[in-house]
């Protein structure tokens, strides 16, 4: 054997060696025990339900009465017609399984608590988020209807309207990026990050050296991330290694071996503020694909919006809420206050920050998307990067195309999730057919939460087009009204129109017949994924 057969051999052993370090490292890491100790849970709750169904026909006579009593309770409870559907499709199939896990989703403590912990936290901080009605008034002058969204949004979940905010709108993650960095490095009181997804490389280490520097300055630091990251993209006890950085940090929602329909709802926003001066929000995480650095999917596609101003405050309120949800101690929030600047410059127009919760009982992402679509004179323009629709949505969609409105929906090329565009395809039709148009963006994946209309009024935030978003997850994002960076969120929409393809509806027609009924036997379960 000469010296470079030596040398590939050495090579091939080392990638072997590597391999097979990496597949140990799954089958005994902390998450494969949670998998396997949740799925187990599952099994076992299957496995004694199907044997009380067999047990006795008393015993299955009990389940069929819960069953007809859960049956009329979910046909009277408040909440959308699918996920109705999806319950009774599930509790009419398999009577004492369905039921089983009905009442149990029903009477889970940790949803209770949850709903409970955050009313609690909306009324410490409402004396920090006051309207002011003066700048509410000034809007009636030019659109009545916002008005009626601002009530809405301050009156039912504690969101005011704000003026006197600079913004500054990013078309892609890798423009957001540098700005964030420069921001971060002026910091000098406080920084606070809330984020969906964390992975180590370039995008967060370069975050990272700079969030450990402002600590050695005498900066407060507060870092909270999902915990679905614990699954795959980080170790379970990466928040102990950021603490000996002296970052406060957290895992929201951490996956943990027991079951619960509380680790359903993610935290899927997307927040820093600084000083209480600068906010961040769109769909851009703390991972290298968000800036191109890392290739998935081809191009990735991804939006962002930094504020400067008084509606910040908005934003630091969201991120304390979130924080304190298990915290025992008493929040010092006006600690974290600045100060308003005083006056009403009409040229920065409106801003409401906004947030939604699973349990406040408010479709608020839902609701804003609804304005925009129940008021445009002209045209809604929308990138999402799912389209997983409830009956009031389309509704909406094509009720403003068939009044002339131009409606136009920008979707991925290339999908990051397969099953989710097989199913997205199903609304294709139906909405082609009423006269809403839908692109996708060649080059890659759309992975922006955008609506712009009429050349006045926006949202960027986190809130994708599907179920998850809409009622499941925490989220959030920014109206704007009146502001002169809709004319930049516009533009970009113009400019990545011309990088997609226009779908028409012979193509869907002509789908072929695996993905037509893939996509429909996934419909069946859209309320769930």
């Amino acid at each position: 054997m000469d010296e470079k057969e030596t040398l590939m051999d050495e090579k091939g052993q080392t990638i072997r060696k590597r391999a097979k370090n990496k597949i140990f490292g799954v089958i005994y890491s902390r998450t494969a025990v949670v998998i396997i100790l949740l799925l187990l849970q599952i099994e076992l709750m299957l496995f004694s339900l199907t044997y009380l169904e067999n047990y006795t026909n008393y015993l299955y006579g009990v389940f069929v009465i819960l069953s007809v009593v859960s049956v009329i309770y979910i046909m009277n409870e408040k909440g959308t017609p699918e996920f109705k559907m999806t319950w009774l499709l599930f509790i009419l199939l398999v009577p004492v399984v369905g039921v089983g896990f009905y009442i149990f989703t029903k009477t889970e403590f940790g949803t209770h608590f949850l709903g409970k912990r955050l009313e609690d936290l909306r009324h410490e901080t409402e004396p920090y988020m006051e309207q002011n009605e003066g700048i509410v008034q000034t809007m009636r002058s030019s659109r009545l209807a916002n008005v009626n969204l601002s009530h809405f949004l301050y009156q039912q979940v504690g969101f005011p309207t704000y003026g006197n905010t600079e913004a500054t709108y990013f078309p892609l993650g890798d423009d957001k990026f540098p700005a964030l960095l420069a921001e971060l490095e002026k910091a000098e009181k406080f920084i606070f990050m809330e984020y969906f997804i964390v992975e180590e490389g370039y995008m967060w280490n370069s975050v990272l050296d700079i969030l450990q520097k402002k600590v050695q300055e005498g900066v407060e630091v507060r870092f909270m991330y999902d915990g679905m990251c614990s699954v795959a993209l980080l170790p379970y006890e990466y928040p102990e290694k950021l603490r000996k950085m002296g970052i406060q940090c957290k895992q929201f929602a951490p996956i943990k071996p027991v079951m619960s329909t509380s680790q359903n709802n993610r935290d899927h926003r997307k927040i820093c503020v600084i000083d209480g001066k600068v906010a961040f929000t769109g769909g851009v995480n703390l991972a290298d694909e968000y800036i191109n650095q890392k290739l998935r999917f081809g191009h990735w596609k991804d939006t962002a919006i930094m504020l400067k101003g008084d509606a910040v405050q908005s934003f630091t309120m969201m991120f304390l809420q979130m924080w304190n949800l298990w915290e025992r101690r008493p929040e010092d929030y006006k600690k974290y206050l600045t100060v308003k600047k005083s006056g009403f410059r009409r040229e920065t127009g409106y801003m409401i920050p906004y947030g939604d919760s699973p349990f406040d009982h408010e479709n608020v992402g839902e609701e804003v998307y609804f304005h925009i679509l129940n008021h445009a004179k002209k045209y809604v323009h929308i990138m999402t990067p799912y389209l997983i629709l409830d009956s009031e949505m389309i509704t909406a969609l094509t009720r403003a195309a068939k009044c002339g409105i131009e409606v136009i929906i920008i979707m991925p090329g290339i999908p990051d999730k397969p099953y989710a565009f097989y199913l997205a395809k199903t609304y294709y039709a139906e909405l082609l057919e009423k006269g809403v148009q839908i692109y996708e963006y060649t080059p890659g994946f759309v992975h922006a939460k955008v609506f712009t209309s009429d050349d006045d009024t926006a949202t960027v935030g986190t809130i994708n087009l599907d179920y998850r978003s809409l009622y499941l997850h925490f989220e959030c994002g920014v109206f704007i009204y009146h502001n002169p960076v809709v004319y930049d969120i516009e533009k970009d929409f113009q400019e990545t129109l011309k990088k997609c393809h226009k779908v028409t509806l012979t193509e869907v027609r002509n789908r072929s017949l695996f993905t037509k009924l893939y996509g429909q036997i996934l419909r069946l379960i859209a309320p769930l994924m």
